[in-house]
């Protein structure tokens, strides 16, 4: 069974404060795995922030580019997300994804949330 826990959010954050994120996966190998954060934030639709490859390639949403970075942990089976100078407009649920290379199924974690005050 596969599992996907996000942490690292919660509480308030002061705009141009930093966060970080972890999705540390069970029942699935994240360095083999396609793994996504995605963020949704209230009556938005849901949007990728970052990806990274089973290769290890990493791919950012426009919005965050230079200020978000996605890297993986194999030894702890975790993908992190480190946010800096963050800003009120990425206030959302923050959710990671993971597909196992060549497979379709995807899985998702329960949400974790994100507040940026301004």
């Amino acid at each position: 069974q596969v599992q996907l826990v996000e942490s690292g959010g919660g509480g308030l954050v002061q705009a141009g404060g930093s966060l970080r994120l972890s999705c540390t996966a069970s029942g699935i190998t994240v360095s083999s795995s396609h793994i996504g954060w995605y963020r949704q934030a209230p009556g938005k639709q849901r949007e990728l922030v970052a990806s990274i490859s089973a290769g290890g390639n990493t791919n950012y949403a426009d919005s965050v580019k230079g200020r978000f970075t996605i890297s993986r942990d194999n030894a702890k089976n975790t993908v992190i997300l480190q946010m800096n100078s963050l800003k009120p407009d990425d206030t959302a649920v923050y959710y990671c994804n993971a597909r196992r290379r060549f497979s379709s199924l995807e899985y998702w974690g329960q949400g974790t949330q994100v507040t940026i005050s301004s």
